[in-house]
């Protein structure tokens, strides 16, 4: 592992709001939702064994994390309640997801949207896995 690795700090899965908290040793923290981490899990399950075969995942809005287990001084592997646990997830790629998390969620709703999937469509991607807002809202008489 080179040196310009981030190294984890802490990581805490919170089952609940289905979030893991990540920090790193270069100061950045990052709240990733278990349905991001499942959707672009770095299996050959979701990735393909090439360019061009990634399997996009659906329905996984409600996904959870049941176990997650240490890897080497390297990664996790994160065990989801679907029963996925093929994916192992290293320091760089954990950080990489929290860093692109943004383009990730709309690279992935546009797949979806793309594949004609409409079970998700028309929320917030991630926005049901984190707290709502304090004040405000989204408006336009959603349930929350």
């Amino acid at each position: 592992m080179s040196k310009s690795t981030p190294q984890p700090t802490g990581l805490t899965v919170h089952s609940k709001s289905r979030v893991l908290d990540v920090s790193f040793d270069d100061g950045a923290a990052f709240e990733i939702p278990f349905e991001l981490l499942r959707v672009y899990s770095p299996s050959a399950e979701v990735r393909g064994h090439g360019q061009g075969q990634e399997v996009l995942q659906v329905g996984k809005r409600d996904v959870g994390i049941s176990a997650m287990e240490p890897v080497g001084n390297y990664a996790v592997q994160p065990t989801f309640s679907d029963g996925h646990n093929t994916g192992l997830y290293t320091w760089d790629y954990l950080y990489k997801l929290g860093s692109e998390q943004e383009q990730l969620w709309k690279d992935y709703m546009a797949r979806l949207h793309a594949s004609g999937f409409e079970g998700d469509s028309g929320r917030e991607p991630g926005m049901t896995l984190t707290a709502p807002p304090k004040e405000g809202g989204c408006g336009g008489g959603h349930k929350h």
